[in-house]
């Protein structure tokens, strides 16, 4: 039978009025720099391929990659990496019922956001 009062009942709350959590906003992050990731394996492969096609078809692909595009490109790449990476060992952490409090949960989220950052830049500047 259908319900007569569907009308009556309280909305849901909004995103205008919901305030995102930290470990939300870094589980969303893992997902996109996961798939971000498969983007610039694609990459690496295409430029890989034309190495063994021609010389030409690779000027292409390493003009690409070797422009500020590319730069930008495998400069943020390798940010999702060590992201990545981080956010994969949190979750081992949290699989086996540790630092799941709260506070605890949200100092490791600042540690996986910090970490990313400060392994980025020493990686850059040592490779």
């Amino acid at each position: 039978m259908a319900d007569v009062n569907r009308g009556n009942r309280p909305l849901s709350p909004h995103l205008t009025i919901y305030r995102p959590q930290l470990t939300s906003m870094t589980s969303i992050l893992t997902r996109i720099t996961g798939n971000a990731l498969i983007v610039a394996a694609l990459l690496v492969v295409w430029w890989f391929l034309a190495a063994a096609s021609s010389p030409e078809y690779f000027a292409i692909a390493d003009a690409v990659l070797t422009s500020w595009f590319g730069d930008v490109v495998m400069f943020l790449s390798l940010w999702a990496l060590w992201y990545h990476t981080l956010a994969g060992i949190r979750h081992l952490i949290w699989d086996n019922a540790l630092m799941l409090e709260i506070e605890t949960a949200e100092k490791l989220g600042w540690v996986v956001i910090g970490g990313s950052v400060v392994l980025t830049i020493l990686t850059a500047i040592i490779i």
